[in-house]
């Protein structure tokens, strides 16, 4: 089927923006942490039951200490730090926003390769990163009202803080589970399963999310704050869309990626998985009773541009 790949590339992007509408209700009604550990745990019985399913074990098979140390620190640093970021920035100016400092992680796993990877960074590259920055700027900053008329932001500093955080954590954390990810396939048995190569990425999720779990256990109990699971458990609206959030992110969003950069060239595939920020506005300001911002329009579209740049050149 013609185009297959990119429409594949379409529908995550859509499942994406869904992952964070879900996210963003789920988040004011649990808060962030107990959402992140619920959202762990869930995505844990999925990856597993898929593996048991596909490979006959609910575990990553052959994965070695040095597979588990990348992409555990990677589960860190996506996780634990960057979705602690990103579900607070949810909570602080909502998703929209959110999801528009997440067109940051791209130009972060650039730096982050070329820092750690030896990757070459390309003239143009840097170019696309200034053209995602200006489009984020154009988003969240205004004139004053001082007779200077100076730029001031127009969300709360903390949430902006936060939304950088979590567009570093991805991009850094994208770096670390392809180093991971790479010691896992070279650690592969040459009698290994047929199936075991195409389920790497899921068994490397599998990874991440138990570094994910294990550190925002670990928070919440160093915070005393276990009992909030107990409260966020009784929520029944809550976990439905916890639930939600879980299906549509790590579980489906991931699988149909991974198929999408099968079909479809890689960099025409990220860019139209890139789209949430562009999607998520008329759907967010539909359920959030809002007013569409013709300055918010032109500074997410001229950041997808950066992001397209940053892929497409």
């Amino acid at each position: 089927m013609q185009y297959f790949g990119e429409i594949l590339s379409l529908t995550v992007a859509v499942s994406w923006t869904a992952t964070a509408l879900f996210a963003d209700i789920a988040s004011h009604r649990l808060g962030s942490l107990p959402l992140n550990l619920i959202r762990m745990a869930l995505s844990l019985v999925m990856l597993a039951l898929l593996l048991w399913i596909v490979i006959g074990v609910p575990f990553p098979l052959y994965a070695d200490n040095r597979t588990w140390l990348w992409l555990a620190l990677s589960g860190f640093v996506g996780y634990a730090f960057g979705d602690y970021c990103l579900f607070n920035s949810y909570v602080i100016f909502g998703s929209k926003f959110g999801q528009l400092f997440m067109t940051l992680a791209p130009p972060m796993a650039g730096i982050a390769g070329w820092f750690m990877l030896g990757e070459s960074l390309s003239w143009h590259a840097w170019i696309a990163m200034l053209v995602t920055l200006t489009g984020i700027a154009v988003s969240i900053l205004a004139r004053g009202n001082d007779s200077h008329h100076r730029l001031v932001l127009k969300l709360p500093l903390k949430g902006v803080l936060f939304g950088i955080g979590a567009g570093v954590g991805q991009g850094v954390g994208l770096v670390l589970s392809k180093i991971g990810l790479d010691a896992y396939e070279a650690v592969l048995p040459a009698d290994a399963a047929a199936a075991m190569p195409v389920m790497l990425p899921f068994a490397g999720t599998f990874i991440r999310a138990v570094a994910g779990f294990v550190s925002f256990f670990a928070i919440l109990w160093m915070r005393r704050s276990l009992g909030r699971i107990v409260v966020a458990l009784h929520d029944r609206k809550g976990m439905l869309y916890a639930f939600l959030t879980t299906f549509f992110g790590p579980f489906l969003g991931v699988s149909l990626s991974l198929m999408a950069v099968q079909y479809a060239p890689a960099g025409i595939a990220s860019t139209l998985m890139a789209l949430t920020p562009v999607l998520i506005i008329a759907p967010y300001a539909i359920i959030n009773h809002q007013k569409i911002s013709m300055k918010e329009v032109i500074g997410t579209l001229v950041t997808m541009a950066g992001v397209a740049m940053f892929f497409l050149l």
